[in-house]
């Protein structure tokens, strides 16, 4: 396992390549930030996001929670991290795109599937978090019952893509920039397996390949 020193050292090379070698990217950050794209990622610690685009610093905005989740827009006294962060994104810093980004082997969706929102009581913030993506559980169970589990989590996985693109246009600043043109919202899953990337296509309701796997006609 890497121990601190691996970290300093890691922060080293930063220092190095950032306020030395490219020291101009960092003097124009320091005068504050301009990303043109929000990515919604998970936490999970093989999915990150910056080095899956080859994004450098000032380039994304970027949302990481358990399963990429967007919840609904809820006007109430509760903390909203994610929806605060969207609201930042969209509406300060103006983002043209706000990207879901899902991946294969979820720990959140195999929860999910597993029934861990069937007793929020117990489940603690993780089953009342998971539970935004019930309908994505709903639909597998309803028109994927007889598939074997594997199938099950990858539709599960891509649907739980989906409703967070329907929960984010529940959010009015969302919407109007969407429906006047100024924000595009799209759905991608990574294959942690195969080393892929589809996009969900609107006009045919599938993802489709992206980026297809290394050797793949």
């Amino acid at each position: 396992m890497p121990s601190i020193e691996h970290f300093l050292s890691g922060f080293r090379r930063f220092q190095q390549h950032y306020y030395l070698d490219n020291n101009s990217l960092f003097a124009d950050l320091k005068r504050g930030q301009h990303p043109s794209t929000l990515l919604v990622g998970c936490c999970d610690s093989r999915v990150d996001p910056l080095m899956l685009t080859g994004c450098e610093p000032g380039e994304l905005f970027i949302v990481r929670n358990v399963a990429n989740l967007v919840p609904p827009c809820e006007e109430d006294s509760h903390y909203h991290g994610v929806s605060a962060a969207l609201e930042y994104a969209v509406i300060s810093l103006q983002v043209e795109r706000i990207i879901v980004l899902g991946h294969a082997s979820c720990g959140g969706i195999r929860a999910l599937m597993e029934g861990i929102t069937d007793h929020q009581e117990d489940g603690g913030f993780l089953a009342k978090w998971l539970s935004i993506a019930d309908p994505a559980r709903e639909f597998v169970l309803a028109h994927h019952a007889n598939d074997n589990v594997a199938t099950q989590l990858a539709v599960a996985e891509r649907v739980s893509i989906l409703v967070s693109l329907d929960n984010l246009m529940s959010f009015p600043w969302v919407r109007n920039r969407v429906e006047t043109g100024k924000l595009q919202l799209l759905g991608w899953y990574f294959d942690i397996q195969e080393g892929a990337l589809y996009g969900f296509d609107a006009h045919s309701k599938r993802f489709t390949p992206l980026v297809c796997p290394l050797g793949a006609v």
